[in-house]
């Protein structure tokens, strides 16, 4: 009885929110790794990118539920998803018209891009707080737990309950959806496939025929698209701060470059391990252990290797630990 007690507090506090982390984190890494793949250079903007989907999304879904437009039990801002990403996508296509093409045709360096994108990512990130404020802005409606942990006592007769938000089940659903899509179409699609020609071999591809400018408008579109599913399954999820957005860039380029920067598999297992270790590693242990272990070696302490304050701390270790010993990352992208 008291394994499953222990079992199902891992499941609460460690299991179900990794795996929901883990499924933003990799929608997230896929946009940075499809750049990265496909234009050649890392994406600093991408954090802000996220947040500007999610702020077009959360202004939509204010709009709707004072014109009383719901999903019931569902959150509205699904609703407003979809214009989320159209506004996302006209910013980007503006920015790459304005901003990045220049530096295409000049055939500058990656290092040179990187900083323009740097450039971008302040830009972006003071628009946003300019129109939406700098505070937290909750807009999650709808149903909060698919089961509650009183619920789940009263069910199974555990000392210890757990509880799905239906945020963190629609979060793993999505992504499954978004990632079986876009697989779907860089492999089955003429588009897709003319994407990954250029990703290999851009000379080639363009011997081939192959468009370039198309190429590109289409991957931001794809990366507007992923980085809004992104940014508004996080802020469902957690709470939408502007600077939060920000700061996730660390979690989502360690993702990325763990799992190997170009490697859209590796994105995906990047965003889990990358999840799973900065939970595991900021969770306290003590409960899991007090229920698995006999009383008499029961622990005291808290049993936590780290505060949560360093959260992001543990993604910047394992990225450094990956650069030093395997830089291709774990599916062999394109070395850092």
């Amino acid at each position: 009885m008291d394994l499953l007690n222990a079992i199902v507090a891992l499941s609460n506090f460690v299991l179900v929110p990794a795996i929901a982390y883990g499924s933003q984190l990799a929608l997230g890494a896929l946009g940075v790794t499809l750049i990265y793949g496909i234009l050649r250079f890392s994406n600093f903007a991408h954090g802000d990118t996220m947040a500007f989907g999610t702020m077009v999304t959360i202004l939509v879904t204010w709009w709707m539920q004072s014109a009383g437009i719901s999903l019931g039990p569902l959150p509205t801002a699904l609703l407003a998803l979809p214009f989320g990403m159209l506004g996302c996508i006209a910013l980007l296509l503006v920015t790459d018209r304005l901003v990045y093409r220049f530096y295409r045709e000049q055939k500058a360096k990656p290092v040179i891009l990187v900083i323009v994108s740097m450039g971008v990512m302040f830009i972006l990130n003071g628009l946003v707080r300019f129109i939406i404020g700098p505070d937290d802005q909750r807009f999650a409606d709808g149903e909060r737990f698919i089961i509650t942990a009183r619920d789940f006592k009263q069910m199974t007769g555990l000392e210890e309950g757990l509880a799905i938000k239906t945020t963190q089940a629609l979060t793993v659903v999505t992504a499954v959806l978004v990632v079986a899509l876009l697989f779907w179409f860089l492999n089955r699609t003429r588009t897709g496939k003319s994407m990954r020609a250029y990703s290999d071999n851009e000379d080639l591809a363009l011997l081939s025929g192959i468009n370039p400018e198309r190429v590109v408008m289409y991957t931001w579109m794809i990366v507007a698209a992923l980085a809004t599913v992104a940014g508004v399954l996080y802020g469902l999820d957690k709470s939408f701060k502007p600077f939060t957005y920000f700061q996730l860039l660390l979690p989502i380029f360690a993702a990325a470059i763990v799992g190997g920067l170009g490697s859209p598999i590796g994105a995906i297992a990047g965003g889990f391990i990358i999840a799973f270790s900065e939970v595991t590693i900021t969770y306290a242990w003590k409960k899991v252990l007090g229920h698995a272990l006999p009383e008499s070696l029961a622990p005291d302490g808290l049993v936590q290797l780290l505060s949560t304050d360093y959260k992001f701390a543990v993604s910047f270790v394992i990225l450094l630990i990956v650069l030093l010993f395997r830089p291709t990352g774990l599916f062999k992208g394109k070395s850092v």
